[in-house]
């Protein structure tokens, strides 16, 4: 006999694995956190085996819960893709899209998969580039839709998130204990630079630059092999790196933002992007 699954309740599953609280998936899929628990429970009862974990309020996926994640995930964005040519009007065309080397790996993957499955006749095209670049790519016409890193936020741009810029190293590494200081910096153009500099300067510490590119691979390599500490974005900080504790005593360095910035008159299939990209990195 044919069995259907309610996508309400597989998608409460997804989100409560990703978030690992029933609290906040309540929180974003609007729901009371009652209902969130029994769509849980009603699909543990379908499946007869726990899918969770609990720990106090934390929710961890179990191994029957790890081997549904792959299928669940492929189910919502069918669902997704069927709502789309229900509901949506066909839109063409291209969206050229550009995003800093320092938050590329944080947001983009999540923004280009999600759009791209509901829209696939869409090309994106994706450039990265220094946030002053992307700034000026844009207000030339050269790319539609820009994602960049500042300290502040400039006209016709939205804050779609604040993110702590602080020191990152290699796990277990010692790089920040140097005198002088090993430093891996951006580019001139790298807005973490001037930052870094000015804080390394009035905090009095000597210091040299191991690194000096706008590329993650070669800062990356050096932090991995300790020979250096670099200015990350904290959600931007790859596993193999940590954050280095108030202890190594490293001069504070300011919060940034994370700005979404569109063309003066952005096309259907632009808006479109924006809306995604938004709805993306709210959920990090």
């Amino acid at each position: 006999m044919q069995r259907d699954v309610d996508t309400g309740i597989i998608r409460a599953f997804l989100t409560v694995a990703e978030t690992c609280s029933v609290t906040h998936t309540a929180r974003r899929l609007n729901r009371s956190q009652g209902a969130i628990s029994q769509q849980i429970k009603r699909l543990e009862q379908l499946s007869g085996k726990p899918l969770f974990s609990r720990a106090g309020q934390r929710m961890a996926l179990t191994p029957e819960g790890e081997s549904l994640l792959g299928a669940a995930t492929h189910f919502i964005a069918a669902n997704d893709r069927v709502w789309a040519a229900l509901n949506l009007p066909a839109i063409h065309g291209e969206v050229r899209f550009g995003a800093p080397y320092d938050i590329i790996g944080s947001y983009a993957p999540a923004i280009l998969r999600r759009f791209s499955s509901t829209f696939p006749a869409i090309r994106v095209t994706l450039v990265c580039k220094d946030s002053a670049l992307l700034l000026s790519e844009l207000k030339s016409g050269a790319i539609d839709l820009a994602l960049t890193t500042e300290l502040g936020c400039g006209t016709g741009g939205e804050t779609l998130r604040r993110d702590q810029l602080v020191w990152v190293g290699g796990r277990g590494g010692n790089a920040h204990t140097r005198n002088p200081l090993p430093v891996s910096l951006g580019a001139e153009s790298c807005v973490f630079r001037p930052v870094a500099i000015a804080a390394l300067r009035k905090a009095k510490r000597a210091w040299q630059v191991a690194c000096e590119v706008s590329n993650m691979e070669p800062v990356r390599a050096t932090l991995e092999a300790d020979l250096a500490i670099a200015p990350m974005l904290r959600h931007s900080i790859p596993e193999s790196l940590a954050a280095l504790p108030q202890t190594a005593r490293l001069p504070r360095l300011p919060v940034f933002r994370v700005n979404l910035y569109q063309a003066a008159r952005p096309n259907p299939a632009v808006l479109t992007f924006a809306e995604h990209a938004r709805a993306c990195i709210a959920v990090h």
